[in-house]
């Protein structure tokens, strides 16, 4: 990664600003010809990837449009394509790409198991460099002092691995944020915003698994830094911030008073700012990061989903007038939307990527779906995304759904709405954005709010089936409220969905429930998770719990019953 020597050096600012600057001005170029764009990718990835094993099984060479395309081609998820896949990793030359992949990135399926996705120069090239600079342009020039020093940026997802594991052939299998672009991909201004800092780099041994010790060094090492910004990229990282500096200032303290780091000597003492942080911390009855960092200026992650309900109130925690800025609407696999400006949910289709098809939400996506292209879309509507791109994922379904929340520029703005996956135990067919903005109708009809929220489906014993809601009250909820909040959630749900409304008229489901949890009941969870090994990169919001045993560590519930909400 690019070292502290690197961000300071102005020259290398002024090229990163200007690569930054320019790649978004030619992806805003690109929406005056869409369509012609698109047809360059299909056509440039037929005529790459022709002679590959993938390109000869389904006639690449005799594809000539989109419909050829599409009739060619069934849509596929990744187990479809992950016997492709594995012999890529295992070191088969031309199987999905022309390109050898160099790297396979990770993330985790609906399963739990960590795909592989192959990540090739070309598709680096062609695909996701244009749109990854051009996401940092509203960063870059609306809050230019953010990167004045090294340290003014605590990036919360940079964790470079010591010993990064690797596929059968060798190659490196790692998520993208653990990627040196710089050195595999020959693209030395590619380093983001806080991987030059004093803690990027931890001075003392950590092990790959230690993510929460790990957590602490940065966290202990920030403190004694002008940080003015936090990059997370998943918002449920940056939640977990502020309970982090809480649960820890007596060690950060004590640590900033010896001069040591988790007890290991490092530095000068710093008694003075360990007897600021004391002196916080008796005033407010806690340390927050508005009061360790008072020039913060902006937030960097996704700003959709569960963080909706709740990134609101947690931006105050940061600082009066801290900006939100809505990170990328991209997957391992690919890229989609992305933030030109500060709009603060949606991302415009990044045309020059790839093949976008979409189609509507609630629909089973099979393999011969059909779909609409990007001029088609309406707003205020979910759509499943499937997406081709050269390095050699072909109508793949991501798995993910996006609203269009608009259109700009001829092409469509889009927030992520939440996984395709639908909750369905009794005809109802629900999915995370109904739910979620269910949810958000019922908290501004009575006025609550929540620290996150969960909810998982019931069947008590001789009663219809339900949903059992746990919701994080950041100040107490009376019984009269909770009462309320339910009725307006089940009419929003209603509205939402014609199958759940389907299944409340004819008896298969009952009102939901509701469980009231501490503020603080969610991040405990995350920490739990991520003390476990898994990274927290990957320990993000969860919607639909389906784990008995998971949800009884979370609401921590013995005794206490459920508000019920009323039967109509």
């Amino acid at each position: 990664m690019s070292s502290a020597e690197d961000w300071t050096n102005p020259d290398r600012l002024r090229r990163h600003r200007r690569r930054v600057l320019g790649e978004r001005h030619t992806l805003r170029a690109s929406f005056a010809d869409a369509a012609g764009h698109q047809r360059r990718v299909l056509d440039d990835l037929l005529t790459f990837n022709a002679a590959t094993q993938y390109g000869r099984k389904y006639g690449f060479d005799r594809v000539r449009t989109l419909d050829d395309y599409r009739k060619a081609v069934p849509i596929q998820t990744y187990p479809d394509l992950e016997p492709w896949i594995e012999r890529a990793a295992a070191g088969e030359r031309g199987v999905l790409s022309a390109d050898q992949p160099k790297v396979f990135f990770t993330s985790s399926g609906s399963t739990g198991a960590h795909k592989k996705i192959p990540v090739t120069p070309r598709f680096m090239r062609t695909t996701f460099f244009p749109f990854y600079y051009a996401a940092w342009a509203p960063l870059i020039e609306h809050f230019p002092d953010v990167l004045n020093t090294p340290g003014s940026v605590l990036n919360l997802k940079h964790d470079p691995p010591a010993a990064p594991p690797t596929t059968a052939s060798g190659r490196p299998h790692v998520g993208a944020s653990q990627v040196d672009f710089g050195t595999q991909f020959g693209e030395p201004l590619s380093a983001e915003p806080g991987t030059g800092a004093p803690w990027a780099t931890l001075p003392v041994p950590a092990t790959d698994g230690e993510h929460l010790r790990k957590m602490y060094l940065r966290l202990r090492l920030a403190a004694e830094a002008d940080v003015r910004c936090v990059v997370g990229i998943n918002p449920a990282m940056v939640a977990a911030l502020p309970y982090q500096l809480d649960l820890w200032w007596p060690r950060i303290v004590k640590d900033l008073r010896d001069g040591t780091l988790d007890g290991r000597p490092h530095g000068a003492p710093n008694p003075a700012r360990a007897a600021e942080l004391e002196h916080i911390a008796e005033r407010f009855g806690t340390v927050r990061p508005a009061h360790v960092w008072p020039h913060m200026r902006a937030l960097f992650c996704w700003t959709t989903g569960l963080a909706s309900l709740y990134l609101p109130r947690l931006r105050e925690d940061f600082g009066a007038g801290v900006t939100a800025l809505s990170a990328p609407v991209a997957a391992s696999e690919g890229p989609v939307g992305v933030a030109l400006d500060r709009h603060p949910t949606a991302g415009s289709l990044v045309v020059t990527a790839s093949v976008f098809e979409f189609a509507d939400a609630d629909d089973d996506l099979g393999p011969d779906t059909a779909t609409l292209g990007p001029h088609e879309l309406e707003a205020e509507r979910d759509y499943h995304v499937v997406f081709s791109h050269v390095g050699g994922l072909y109508r793949y379904a991501v798995g993910d759904v996006v609203r269009v929340v608009d259109h700009a520029h001829g092409v469509p703005r889009l927030a992520y709405a939440g996984r395709a996956t639908r909750s369905d135990h009794a005809g109802e067919r629900l999915r995370e954005a109904q739910v979620i903005r269910a949810l958000r109708s019922a908290l501004d009809a009575t006025g609550l709010e929540v620290r996150n929220a969960a909810c998982r489906p019931v069947a008590p014993e001789g009663r219809p089936a339900t949903y059992e809601f746990a919701v994080a009250c950041p100040t107490p909820w009376s019984n009269d409220e909770a009462t309320a909040f339910l009725a307006h959630l089940d009419r929003a749900l209603r509205g939402q969905s014609a199958d759940y409304r389907t299944a409340r008229a004819q008896g298969r489901l009952a009102a939901p429930w509701l469980v009231r949890l501490d503020a603080d009941a969610f991040l405990r969870d995350w920490h739990d998770r991520v003390a476990t090994g898994i990274r927290p990169t990957q320990v993000k919001d969860r919607l639909f719990w389906q784990d008995a045993g998971q949800w009884a560590r979370l609401t921590g519930r013995t005794r206490q019953r459920p508000v019920e909400g009323r039967t109509d």
